[in-house]
């Protein structure tokens, strides 16, 4: 979809800053607040503003912490449908978070949260493991979270811990 400079300078107000007010963005761009607003609704209507998301650090918060795995996943792809039939299944469970196809040595790239190690475990042995078609699995656990969607998360100890965007 072709996209016009108004459309385009918006969506990248939009994805530095997305609690920007649309009186805001109207004087940066020299346009109606109403325009904006009508953009706006034009590019979530047509799915390509997706969400807004806030990213909160649930590891400061006592009783939610979160482990956080990043799984990559080699595959059998089926015929007719390639690795989207397995990908539906995949980020169809709650627990995911994400599921990419990747060029390289591993197919999926698959991230989740769980609340323990275990949990994590249990879901890459019984639910992860045992699709059809999938032929294994990498699991790689987050370790600390230094840059998280373009923001920087300071502090190296749990007193001084900060988010900051980063331009």
């Amino acid at each position: 979809m072709k996209l016009s400079n108004d459309e385009l300078n918006i969506l990248a107000i939009l994805e530095e800053n997305h609690r920007i007010s649309t009186e805001t963005i109207a004087m940066q761009l020299n346009m109606t607040e109403e325009n904006v607003h009508r953009t706006i609704k034009k590019l979530e209507e047509d799915k390509i503003i997706v969400s807004y998301p806030t990213l909160i650090d649930w590891n400061q918060i006592e009783g939610k912490e979160t482990v956080v795995a990043m799984i990559d996943v080699k595959v059998t792809p089926q015929h007719g449908v390639g690795f989207d039939e397995i990908a539906e299944r995949i980020y169809r469970y709650p627990e995911v978070n994400s599921v990419y196809l990747m060029s390289g040595t591993y197919d999926l790239s698959v991230t989740l949260e769980g609340k323990t190690l275990q949990e994590v475990s249990k879901f890459v042995s019984n639910k992860l493991s045992t699709i059809d078609n999938v032929i294994s699995t990498t699991t790689h656990f987050i370790l600390k979270k230094y840059k998280h969607d373009g923001v920087v998360i300071e502090g190296n100890d749990d007193d001084d811990k900060r988010m900051v965007v980063t331009p």
